[in-house]
């Protein structure tokens, strides 16, 4: 298990002026504690949490540490691959700024794909609660017919184009690990000639993870999507911020996700 904890999170300021994006307190505790507490309610003992913003402020026992030097100058590719060497037989991997039911976390548990990737198919009423135009923030999701990923990660202006939304929860096993490993590595030693083949418009360094992601797919490698349907939340900005708090506040926050 793999948490990207590296992000500064500029627009939950003033909150992380002092402590990092994923120490971000939500109902009484770090975003970081509300996965550990899950991953740990579902036997998962070997937990990892890669660094970077006074990552020195991070500290649970009985966790592994990686740091990302440059998380000022990387994005979520770079990170995970600070902490390669545990990228190994059946992994998960989740960005620190969300939370989750442990029945979404369950649900990719059992997946019994090479790649897994949760996607949330109710999003567009959680998108609506926070954006005033949905499609502002939206990127483009589309599957086949058995449910892999054919398209990811991408700007749209219409909603025919999105079947879910991604999360920033995944799990990668058997050949799955092999493969995105040796995708990686490929990808950014051809990057090196000056073109990024992940996102042409990004430093490899900045290429999203939906970017490997679709890439990935774009070589002919199979990822599937692991459907849930709400049960999850973003902390991205202040805003996101101060509507859970209000939604709990008002007893409306089980109509999103269910907080013990």
């Amino acid at each position: 298990m793999i948490i990207l904890g590296a992000g500064e999170g500029k627009r939950l300021r003033p909150l992380t002026e002092n402590r990092p994006k994923c120490l971000i307190e939500l109902f009484g505790k770090s975003l970081l504690q509300h996965q550990i507490e899950i991953f740990e309610e579902n036997g998962i003992e070997d937990i990892s949490i890669v660094t970077g913003y006074k990552s020195d402020l991070i500290n649970f026992p009985n966790v592994n540490y990686f740091k990302n030097e440059n998380f000022d100058t990387t994005n979520m590719v770079e990170t995970l691959f600070c902490a390669e060497k545990k990228i190994s037989n059946s992994t998960i991997v989740s960005y620190g700024d969300i939370i989750f039911e442990s029945k979404v976390l369950k649900k990719l548990i059992d997946s019994e794909e090479n790649i897994s990737v949760v996607i949330d198919k109710n999003w567009r009423k959680y998108w609506e609660m926070r954006f005033e135009n949905p499609l502002d923030d939206a990127e483009n999701l589309i599957l086949d017919s058995e449910g892999y990923i054919k398209k990811i990660g991408q700007k749209v202006s219409d909603y025919k184009e999105i079947e879910g939304q991604y999360i920033g929860l995944m799990k990668f096993q058997n050949k799955g690990i092999e493969y995105m490993k040796k995708y990686y590595h490929e990808a950014k030693n051809q990057s090196k000639n000056g073109k990024n083949i992940l996102n042409p418009s990004l430093e490899f360094k900045k290429s999203y993870m939906t970017d490997f992601i679709q890439g990935m797919i774009n070589n002919k490698f199979q990822i599937k999507s692991v459907p849930i349907f709400n049960g999850w939340l973003e902390v991205d900005t202040v805003d996101d911020y101060n509507l859970y708090n209000k939604l709990r506040k008002e007893q409306k926050l089980d109509e999103l996700i269910s907080i013990n």
